[in-house]
């Protein structure tokens, strides 16, 4: 029998790397997300077909339950492999049923953005898993990724969300987040996913600015949140880019690519990749076509 779940995608807005250590952030769920859909296989093996939102295979391979019982680990040419397993040995250790009462699986994920723009290709396929499996994904994902958990409360609810780590456990708290002025607000493709190692590193260095840091980020998150007009917003995310960058050590997105904007601009998650957010009294579309930015998204567009 067929079944298909499905996870939106996120976009961290507020509280990067400092949600980790329980500052308080907000983030919104995308239209886009990832479908997961099983049907019934044999071999006890599972094959797996991911499909990037073009429709082109990007990830085939079969996976033997006696590797996920094993946590069977590959060289680092099937990394991918490699993630995968663990997910699904950390699953079986939760949930062992799917194995020991199954003869296989034929599954697949379906994107619906492209796999490149980082909107959250394995929180939503962990979050697709605890829903196949009906296991706690926060759980699931402390078990095999790691991360904060905001990505996948964006991927289980169709609203703003408030998200924050108390005595490590998540709290999410739905925000309606609707101000007049969503039309002059654009997500902006840098044309590359980031790798954050560097970044993080940064941060980890500075742990007494960070404690420091943690009430100021709250407080502006709750401006973002909050703000009826658009210049109150947007000077609030350009007091958290210059926090960020203190921490981070690390020059903002906008003196490095867009210093002469006539706006704000805001980094997403990990710095120097990915989406950033633009705020201007002007459709800033073709300023940052001029400077090889192709990908300018709408608010309305991108936002649940």
């Amino acid at each position: 029998m067929k079944k298909t779940f499905y996870s939106n995608g996120k976009l961290l807005i507020t509280g990067e790397y400092l949600v980790l250590d329980g500052a308080k952030a907000f983030a919104l769920p995308t239209k886009y997300g990832q479908n997961l859909i099983v049907e019934q296989g044999y071999n006890n093996t599972i094959q797996w077909k991911s499909y990037d939102s073009d429709g082109s295979i990007w990830f085939e391979d079969n996976i033997p339950f006696d590797a996920i019982v094993s946590n069977e680990r590959h060289d680092d040419a099937k990394s991918i492999k490699n993630t995968l397993i663990e997910i699904l040995h950390e699953a079986y250790l939760m949930h062992s049923d799917f194995i020991t009462t199954s003869k296989g699986y034929q599954i697949s994920t379906e994107l619906t953005f492209p796999k490149s723009w980082g909107l959250g290709t394995s929180s939503t396929l962990i979050n697709n898993i605890a829903q196949w499996l009906q296991i706690d994904a926060f759980e699931l994902l402390k078990r095999s990724f790691g991360g904060s958990g905001y990505d996948i409360a964006c991927a289980q609810n169709n609203a703003g969300i408030l998200y924050q780590i108390v005595n490590e456990k998540p709290v999410v708290e739905i925000v309606g987040f609707n101000p007049k002025f969503t039309d002059k607000i654009f997500f902006v493709y840098l044309n590359k996913k980031q790798n954050s190692k560097n970044a993080i590193a940064s941060y980890y260095n500075n742990q007494a600015d960070i404690r420091k840091t943690i009430p100021v980020i709250n407080a502006l998150t709750q401006t973002v949140v909050a703000a009826q007009h658009p210049k109150e917003f947007a000077l609030a995310l350009a007091q958290h880019e210059i926090e960020l960058s203190n921490i981070l050590e690390l020059a903002t997105v906008k003196e490095t690519l867009f210093e002469d904007f006539d706006g704000v601009i805001k980094s997403l998650g990990a710095w120097g990749g990915d989406f950033v957010l633009s705020i201007s009294k002007e459709n800033p579309t073709g300023y940052f076509n001029e400077r090889g930015f192709d990908i300018v998204i709408p608010y309305h567009e991108m936002i649940l």
